[in-house]
């Protein structure tokens, strides 16, 4: 069973109030009884020092005696000095010989010794309790006897009840009075401590906008005091934890690597979303273990190795996805004790594409340029032996060999600059309305001798009256490209087909050919620098491998896109769109 503090203090108020009031209350009554047995006592030898003066103008007659006793509401004896007793208000004369010698009374021995003498004690004559106060009839000598005045103690315990019935209802009237002035200064009380409990409850929650008021200067006031300044301070540290936790939230949904932190046994105590997506998971992972994540042999392996080493690690390893990552483990210490593990995981998949075309751009670069390096060098260093002089035929042919080989020299380093500025940063087209019929007839006119060469019909469409956003020197290089890479691809007798049609805000140029098409492996890279789904078909008709790459690059630079298709009745399709000019 709960009590409320207000009745806690209650109860020890009136507590307290009890053993007090108890502890008066006896003493009170102890000491106002001894003190009204004292004033009796002095007063009924008061009565009987009067009663003595009596006896020196005249002898004591038992009707004097009784007279007396009669007017003072108290027995009197005269005693002789050998404790015989002479006179007795509650006594007949006839009966006096009957009642024993007082002389062994005490207040009879000690009158006789000193002069005076009292006692409380049982009346065997009477058969009551009584006090006894006694004298000498003759202050000077016990010759004369004791005169003794007695008294009932029932009027004594009389008085002694009365005086106890007040003193209770006066206890009783004051801890009545004390308990109303408790229960009125608790309720002050507990309602100033209810008002530090409900905003101490505010505080607890979060809330510390509302400060505690409390009115007065004493320690409860010092207390909401320091209640209030410790929520100003606390409010002041969740105001710099939030921002530091958006701050942090911020960091860690802005950074392009995964984070993960760990506690050591392998509970997963945060997460950034670049570490979902790249394990693709769900946010909620946060508590799980981290075999949950991933079941990755090497990512477990590099986790233990880290606890039981307390040292960094990197690691690179490649998931199930196809991405490459590399890892960077550190230990989480927290005054020298392990407490988890931190990862930062940085996805290098692209740079390992970039490293992969790097290296097969340098080894394509090197091969497409020794090929007619090693010609030009050993026709000339033959026409420097003399071979001009000795067969001017010969020296001719090889004259042609060497200019033949030195344009396509010429033409890969001018397709290897225009790739170097389309892929520069910030190269950006200016894009006009263009003639695209104008444009298209002009490049089939370019090509037109090539295709001749080897008996190829180049079909094109009535002039199509449409214009799109293009930069009309690289709209000549995209149509160029294609129409030249057709007429490579296409077998003699064969032909090329040119088609322009509207796609909403698009127009597709469509190229198609009669060659041997593009295999499905190759589809993906055709579009790459000195790829060649015919390699030696390629460099037998003079080609860089870079016209393709230099055609995607242009039609991305104006906003479009580029593909290739295989016909169903053979051949390739290529196309482009561009956005129409409204």
């Amino acid at each position: 069973m709960r009590f409320s503090i207000r009745w806690k203090l209650l109860a020890t108020y009136l507590l307290v109030l009890f053993v007090m009031g108890g502890t008066l209350f006896v003493y009170l009554d102890r000491t106002l009884t001894q003190q009204l047995t004292e004033n009796l006592r002095n007063s009924l030898l008061h009565e009987a020092e009067i009663t003595a003066l009596f006896s020196n103008s005249a002898p004591l007659s038992p009707s004097l005696v009784r007279e007396i006793a009669t007017r003072t509401a108290s027995r009197l004896t005269i005693i002789a000095a050998d404790g015989t007793v002479l006179t007795d208000s509650q006594v007949d004369a006839v009966n006096l010989s009957t009642v024993e010698n007082h002389l062994t009374r005490p207040e009879i021995a000690a009158a006789l010794q000193t002069g005076r003498g009292s006692a409380v004690r049982y009346s065997s004559t009477i058969g009551a309790d009584m006090l006894y106060a006694a004298i000498r009839l003759d202050p000077k000598t016990a010759e004369k006897g004791v005169i003794r005045v007695a008294l009932p103690l029932q009027s004594v315990k009389e008085a002694q009840d009365s005086l106890r019935q007040s003193l209770i209802l006066a206890f009783l009237f004051a801890g009545l009075l004390a308990a109303a002035l408790s229960l009125i200064l608790i309720q002050i009380f507990t309602k100033t401590l209810q008002n530090l409990r409900d905003g101490a409850k505010r505080f607890g929650s979060g809330d510390f906008r509302h400060k505690i008021v409390i009115a007065g200067n004493d320690e409860i006031t010092d207390l909401a005091r320091v209640m209030n300044a410790m929520a100003e301070n606390l409010n002041r540290q969740m105001v710099d934890l939030e921002t530091q936790r958006n701050q942090l939230d911020t960091i860690l949904r802005g950074m392009g690597e995964g984070l993960l932190v760990a506690d050591r046994s392998g509970k997963v105590l945060l997460l950034n979303p670049a570490f979902t997506n790249l394990f693709h998971i769900e946010a909620e992972a946060l508590g799980h273990p981290l075999i949950n994540l991933s079941r990755h042999p090497a990512l477990h392996e590099t986790f233990r190795r880290v606890l039981n080493g307390r040292s960094e690690e990197t690691r690179e390893f490649v998931l199930e996805s196809g991405a490459t990552l590399l890892t960077h483990w550190v230990p989480l210490l927290d005054n020298h004790e392990l407490i988890g593990v931190v990862a930062v995981f940085h996805n290098i998949s692209e740079l390992k594409r970039l490293e992969s075309i790097r290296r097969d751009f340098v080894a394509n670069v090197s091969h497409e340029l020794r090929t007619p390096v090693t010609v030009i060098s050993g026709y000339a260093e033959t026409l420097g032996s003399g071979l001009i002089a000795s067969d001017p035929s010969t020296a001719a042919r090889f004259a042609t060999v060497i200019k033949k080989h030195a344009e396509r020299l010429t033409a890969l380093i001018n397709d290897l600059l225009t790739l170097s500025q389309l892929e520069a940063q910030g190269q950006a087209l200016t894009l006009t309305p263009c003639d695209l019929g104008e444009r298209l007839q002009h490049c089939c006119e370019l090509v037109k001798p090539k295709a001749e060469e080897k008996g190829i019909s180049i079909t094109t469409p009535p002039r199509p009256a449409v214009k799109v956003l293009a930069d009309a020197q690289r709209l000549e290089q995209i149509l160029f490209n294609l129409l030249d890479n057709a007429v490579k691809y296409t077998p003699a007798a064969g032909s090329v087909t040119i088609n322009v049609s509207s796609d909403g805000e698009m127009v597709r140029v469509t190229i198609d050919d009669t060659g041997p098409g593009v295999p499905e492996i190759a589809r993906q890279r055709i579009f790459e620098r000195f790829f060649r789904a015919d390699a030696g078909r390629s460099r037998e008709e003079g080609g860089t491998g870079l016209g393709l790459a230099i055609a995607k690059h242009l039609v991305s630079l104006h906003g479009g896109s580029i593909g290739v298709n295989n016909r169903r009745e053979g051949g390739s399709s290529f196309f482009f769109t561009l956005r129409q000019a409204n």
